[in-house]
């Protein structure tokens, strides 16, 4: 069996799915725009800056926005505090309502 290319984002991945039953899950790997950066030097990961786009209900239970990036903060601490994980994660949480509520407006526009 071959050995994933991605090991973190499918860490991320399975965690987030497990932990959140999301309705939209979308993982962008964006390491490579900061691979230049003076805290990337000699770091030999290619996978340490992300953004999640993330709808569940679950964040029902958390309105605002610090309190869901806290949950999801605490269920990938392993990935965020290992030598060569993640070093930058940025995250848009959202219920199904909002997420409804977004693309009306994209519409709308």
């Amino acid at each position: 069996m071959a050995q994933s290319t991605t090991p973190m984002e499918d860490a991320m991945r399975a965690k987030l799915t497990e932990a959140f039953k999301p309705t939209t899950l979308e993982i962008y790997n964006d390491s490579h725009l900061h691979s230049h950066h003076k805290a990337m030097q000699g770091v030999t990961s290619k996978e340490t800056h992300f953004r999640v786009v993330i709808t569940s209900d679950k964040f029902k239970e958390a309105r605002m926005q610090p309190a869901r990036h806290r949950m999801v903060y605490a269920l990938l601490k392993d990935e965020l505090a290992q030598e060569g994980g993640i070093h930058a994660l940025q995250l848009k949480t959202r219920t199904p309502e909002e997420e409804e509520r977004q693309k009306e407006r994209e519409q709308a526009e």
